[in-house]
């Protein structure tokens, strides 16, 4: 068989199998909405005033420096698993890549997005 009919044939698996579960859901699911099921959750707890609070920004930007380096790791594990067998230009790319990550933290190092206050 040709590589291309796997990847096709795991294309059409891994479309038609979640649409099929969420129609089968849509269709053979309870359909019981009251006013309790609709109402504002926050946890168990029942809010009270304003549920619509504006978070501070520092705390997008500490999970986003957060998720650009557990990225990085999730990158370069496989890179030094195979390490001893990449080729010069392989490694060079990886240090390119370690580099930028540097410099991307030392930016938000400096603009105080590391900050926690």
């Amino acid at each position: 068989m040709n590589n291309w009919l796997y990847i096709a044939i795991f294309l059409f698996v891994s479309i038609v199998m979640p649409t099929s579960l969420v129609v089968i859901g849509l269709l053979l699911g309870p359909k019981r909405p009251n006013p309790i099921k609709t109402d504002t959750y926050e946890c168990g707890v029942q809010t009270w005033g304003e549920t619509w609070v504006q978070f501070k920004i520092q705390y997008y930007l500490f999970a986003l420096v957060f998720l650009v380096f557990d990225i990085e790791v999730a990158f370069l594990y496989p890179w030094a698993v195979a390490y001893k067998a990449l080729p010069l230009f392989a490694v060079l790319e990886g240090v390119l890549f370690i580099v930028l990550l540097t410099a991307a933290l030392v930016y938000a190092w400096r603009k105080g997005a590391l900050e926690w206050s």
